[in-house]
């Protein structure tokens, strides 16, 4: 169907940006790392850090003149490999999704990214297509529509969708204000400077920095403040690049989303491949009244993290949540009455929570004595934060839906269609079996594996009857 193509040059590039980045702190570390005399020394340290990044450069350069991917008999086919050459060959009926992604240097020379995902991808993408031109990208997707549109080579245009949503400037600040994106900064420096140790002294420095300390609590406070607020600033500025122009669109079959400021990125979700829509609320947002919207699908990978929970809205109002998903997912009823756990049960989630934070406040009582008692605090947020679970935890049914409410973080409501539960599990331990409790879990297909839902010390006969609900569609099913 066609010949062999390489990838643009480009690709070269990105491939050996990124070993060398991940060459970078090793080489550093080898090179300033104590335990060495003499500039002899050094030079040899040198000279293998500079033959280390010419073989990267020249197998970053073999690897792109050995990858090729072509059309034929109605599949992709990609073969690469220096030394083992290995083929992938992917038909297009297969090809559940192709994502799209356009980092700094793509859109320099008008490429993209190509993602090729499958219903089996596993742990990674089928096929990674790192820079093509968006016409070549744009045949993958004719080749697609044809293999599953009777040979019909009309790719589904996204201006000719409903746009279901678009983020406000306003909802964009929202959402990086509460997106808790300053932990990820700050477990990047952790993780960063532990790399480090072999070049810098941490002992001399934490030595002479604890001695500066003692005298100077005031401008340690006031540098610590600092440098969370620049985490903050850092966070804020990440998150609203990553979600700028977010756009959701639907089309016939499928949800398009984009998303992106300096990288721009789409998504192409199938609609018959959502299994479940979770709404996440985690405790600042449900404050606010706002919440986030992920799909569930059973296409997508590890390594594409979007293909198996996808953020359809990433920041809305809880009350606008109904509207839109009405018109966008029909199917779904997304307020039902739901039915709470038993009032007996709020015993349990107290004293799970009593269970872990009991024996910390009494060391911290036994060991600091006065300063001890501080840690009552840590006792009054667990107990809360343990009421809250429980009057978080619900569940509905309806005619063809599960819906299933809890607490871990953030509070969670899963919605779930009947034909798309995968199985359900009854969990009884010994103190539930006496106060007639449970637990239950829904299970659903996704590109990663299964992922669940779990509600713990429901009624015993509650979950009876979501189970004799899920057994009867499964008793047509055989009998069909």
């Amino acid at each position: 169907m066609s010949k062999p193509k390489r990838l643009h040059p480009i690709a070269s590039v990105v491939t050996t940006g990124k070993r060398i980045r991940n060459l970078l702190i090793p080489m550093l570390a080898i090179n300033f790392s104590g335990g060495r005399e003499g500039i002899f020394s050094l030079l040899i340290t040198l000279a293998i850090s500079l033959v280390v990044i010419i073989i990267t450069l020249l197998t970053g350069i073999l690897s792109w003149l050995r990858f090729t991917y072509r059309f034929e008999e109605d599949e992709l086919r990609v073969e690469y490999g220096i030394f083992v050459r290995q083929k992938r060959y992917i038909p297009f009926e297969r090809i559940q999704s192709i994502n799209l992604t356009e980092g700094l240097l793509q859109r320099i020379f008008g490429l993209v990214k190509v993602q090729v995902e499958t219903a089996g991808s596993g742990d990674e993408a089928e096929a990674v297509l790192s820079a093509i031109t968006k016409e070549e990208a744009g045949l993958i997707q004719e080749y697609v529509a044809a293999a599953k549109n009777d040979g019909s080579r009309e790719v589904e245009d996204v201006r000719a969708g409903n746009k279901v949503f678009t983020i406000s400037t306003s909802e964009l600040l929202i959402l990086s204000l509460t997106s808790g994106g300053v932990g990820v900064v700050i477990s990047a420096v952790v993780a960063l400077f532990s790399q480090l140790d072999d070049i810098i002294p941490y002992k001399k420095i934490f030595g002479d920095f604890e001695k500066w300390a003692v005298h100077n609590i005031i401008t340690l406070a006031v540098i610590v403040f600092f440098g969370l607020f620049l985490a903050w600033v850092i966070s804020l500025i990440i998150t609203m690049m990553k979600y700028a122009n977010f756009t959701v669109v639907k089309t016939e079959k499928d949800f398009i989303i984009s998303q992106g400021l300096l990288e721009r990125r789409q998504i192409t979700i199938p609609l018959r491949r959502i299994q479940a829509i979770r709404i996440h609320e985690n405790i600042v947002r449900q404050l606010l009244g706002y919440g986030t919207v992920y799909i569930v699908s059973a296409g997508g990978s590890a390594e594409n993290e979007e293909g198996a929970k996808v953020m359809l809205l990433p920041i809305v109002k809880v009350k606008h949540i109904v509207p839109l998903l009405k018109e966008a997912l029909p199917d779904y009823q997304m307020e039902p009455l739901l039915f709470s756990a038993p009032k007996r049960s709020i015993r349990r989630y107290i004293l799970r929570a009593w269970y872990l934070t009991v024996p910390i406040v009494l060391a911290a009582i036994i060991f600091l004595k006065a300063w001890g008692l501080l840690s009552l605090i840590i006792f009054a947020i667990a107990t809360i934060w343990a009421i809250l679970k429980y009057k978080d935890a619900g569940w509905s049914l309806g005619p063809k839906q599960l819906t299933l409410r809890f607490r871990r973080i953030n509070r969670t409501t899963v919605f779930i269609q009947k034909n798309r539960v995968q199985s359900l599990k009854m969990r009884e331990s010994l103190f539930q079996r006496r106060q007639s409790l449970g637990t239950l879990e829904a299970f659903v297909k996704s590109g990663t594996g299964d992922a669940w839902a779990t509600v713990v010390d429901l009624e015993r006969s509650d979950i009876h009857q979501v189970y004799e609900w899920y057994s009867r569609e499964k008793q047509r099913e055989i009998s069909g």
